[in-house]
């Protein structure tokens, strides 16, 4: 049995084993240790050794079926189980008691989240096209598990997206099967080796079915509308689980089909109108506008978990931009956005449903001044906006700076005027949240509201201490991207500890990380230096314009934030993919009742006949003219 095999067993066993244990506190901490034990399994694998290859394999239809995990799948599988894991210890306490006491089976969300992992280990791993759209199909149908526990609004959300997902599906396999005719074989390497004799009009057709299917998982525009309530809805630990890394999925397909199989050259290759525009382009600015429109939505949004959502549509955008500038610094900043983003989101949601977990409500509306009832999420929450935001120390503000350079240094402009766009949307959309939520005045029925539990806190600080240790040496990261890169056939991003070191540019966080404490450090002692006068205010009153307000002034003003701002932008809403979904809702239904109506006639024989007869009096007309 291979270091591979190994690995996959202990998924699958562990997937029973959720079944039996998650019903007890104790047996969710063991579970919570099996992720560890996974994660360790995952590292003893030298991706491209014997040890990455399966020894499972069979024909389908005469193709031969197989897995092996390179680099490229390595590095996804790698935050998959550890953000799986810190969502397991997450619920593994408090939460899990309180949910399991409201009905949410606890046995069916932490072997939901294992059937989840197991299924995308199968997709990461996939060593041939036949395997991939077996790992695709599995992931996609593990995610409506954990969609479904929601209940509620969730189960609308999930009846949404696996409509979206048989689409994308069906795209894939159409893609599939064209490349199969087209190359004669399903095997990478002689996909990859045949594509240069496909002609031009096939590898658009194989190119584009393969993009809109993966594109569907990953809700770049237009194809976004399912993804925020499903996965807000989700329970707590699933929400994070998803949100931190499912829908990257679709990024890394894209990755493997575009640049490894297709390759750069054929890539380039597939251009419109006399070489104007081609393929890249239309998919750089589909990233781009998913990087603007979705944070702009974000912002409006007064439900904190919607909010988060509709930030993971949109920073999917930064990913796919990145990857798709497609030379080493911009393709390696998407690659670590994809870690950044998955350690600050899940932070993020947590941070959320801990707030739900003591106050009852996510409404921005409802809430406000807690920051002195719960300092530990609260200092969560502060930790992962720094990160989504990409401002210094933390690692968001690596992986963006490596788009923005590379935005810069490739020759593209207006992309990166859209990226500064799109990142001005999110500072304010965070600060709302944060806002909202901890800053101002106390509500009075949170007087009394306590911290969240040190099951829900400590994962949520070691995270924190991740995305604070990979900002200040992502170094540490983008080795495992190096390799990443390589296995799809980009060149590798030079780096050191501290950051990138190129002459286009250099970033060394370390350096930076040190002088921005020493400002710190400066103000500080300029302030007690200079008295260090302070006053203690009781949450029920506040501070504001210079004045001490008492609690019989209310001041929360958190309700209708930004309602300046979303007066001048709101005439830039108006429902343009809601319409469009809904027309082509309508226009499927109304072809379905038309051929319901045709199938249920008493005489469909008619019909036919007058539907033969217009058809052979078109081909004489024509034959005759």
């Amino acid at each position: 049995m291979s270091d591979l095999d190994l690995l996959l067993s202990v998924a699958a066993i562990a997937i029973v084993l959720n079944g039996l244990l998650a019903g007890q506190q104790l047996g969710r901490w063991v579970l919570t240790a099996l992720y560890a034990l996974q994660f360790a399994l995952l590292f003893s694998i030298a991706p491209g050794t014997d040890g990455a290859q399966s020894a499972v394999a069979f024909h389908l239809l005469d193709n031969p079926v197989g897995w092996q995990l390179s680099a490229f799948g390595w590095f996804f599988a790698m935050i998959t189980i550890g953000i799986a894991g810190f969502c397991a210890a997450y619920a593994a306490g408090e939460w899990g008691a309180t949910n399991a006491g409201s009905g949410l089976s606890m046995r069916w969300l932490y072997a939901g989240l294992q059937i989840n992992v197991t299924a995308m280990l199968l997709l990461l791993s996939a060593g041939d096209l036949i395997s991939l759209f077996i790992g695709w199909e599995l992931t996609s149908w593990a995610g409506l598990i954990l969609m479904l526990l929601g209940g509620g609004q969730a189960l609308l959300a999930a009846r949404r997206y696996i409509i979206y997902a048989i689409a994308g599906g069906m795209a894939i396999f159409a893609g599939l099967v064209m490349t199969a005719g087209a190359t004669g074989s399903l095997q990478y390497a002689e996909v990859a080796a045949a594509i240069a004799s496909v002609s031009t009009g096939t590898l658009w057709a194989i190119t584009l079915l393969f993009v809109v299917g993966f594109a569907v998982k990953m809700a770049i525009l237009p194809f976004h509308l399912w993804q925020p309530p499903a996965y807000a809805f989700s329970p707590g630990p699933a929400s994070a689980f998803l949100g931190a890394i499912s829908a990257r999925m679709g990024l890394f397909a894209i990755g493997l089909v575009v640049l490894k199989l297709i390759g750069l050259d054929g890539f380039a290759s597939l251009s419109l109108w006399r070489d104007v525009i081609n393929l890249r382009d239309i998919l750089l600015w589909a990233a781009a506008f998913t990087a603007i429109l979705p944070t702009y939505v974000a912002m409006r949004q007064n439900d904190a978990r919607l909010l988060l959502s509709w930030h993971g549509v949109g920073q999917g955008g930064y990913m796919l931009l990145g990857l798709m500038i497609t030379d080493s610094l911009g393709s390696a900043g998407g690659l670590l956005h994809v870690f950044n983003y998955a350690t600050y989101q899940a932070i993020l949601l947590m941070a959320v449903f801990a707030v739900i977990h003591r106050t009852g409500t996510a409404d921005l509306n409802r809430l406000g001044g807690l920051v002195a009832r719960m300092p530990l999420t609260f200092l969560a929450m502060l930790i992962g906006i720094i990160g989504l935001a990409g401002l210094p120390p933390m690692n968001g503000f690596v992986s963006k700076w490596m788009v923005y350079r590379s935005l810069v240094t490739e020759g593209m402009p207006l992309l990166f005027v859209a990226s500064v766009i799109s990142t001005l949307g999110t500072v304010l959309s965070v600060y709302k949240l944060l806002h909202n939520t901890f800053l101002g005045q106390l509500r009075l029925e949170h007087e009394y509201v306590k911290e969240a539990p040190w099951s829900m806190t400590v994962p949520m600080m070691l995270l924190c201490t991740v995305v604070f240790v990979t900002g200040v040496m992502p170094g540490l990261v983008l080795g495992y991207i190096a390799d990443a890169q390589a296995a799809i056939g980009l060149t590798p991003v030079a780096f050191v500890l501290g950051g990138i070191e190129s002459k286009a540019g250099s970033l060394d966080m370390i350096w930076i990380t040190g002088v921005l404490f020493a400002g710190f450090g400066i103000g500080a002692i300029l302030f007690y230096l200079m008295g260090g006068r302070t006053k203690r205010v009781h949450q029920l009153d506040n501070y504001a314009g210079g004045h001490f307000l008492t609690a019989d002034v209310r001041y929360q003003y958190s309700d209708n934030f930004y309602a300046g701002l979303m007066h001048r932008i709101r005439p830039w809403y108006r429902g343009t993919f809601e319409w469009a979904e809904s027309a082509l809702v309508s226009a499927v239904g109304a072809a379905s009742s038309a051929a319901r109506g045709f199938f249920e006639q008493a005489n469909p024989a008619l019909w036919v006949l007058v539907g033969t007869t217009l058809i052979v009096t078109w081909v004489m007309w024509h034959a005759l003219g």
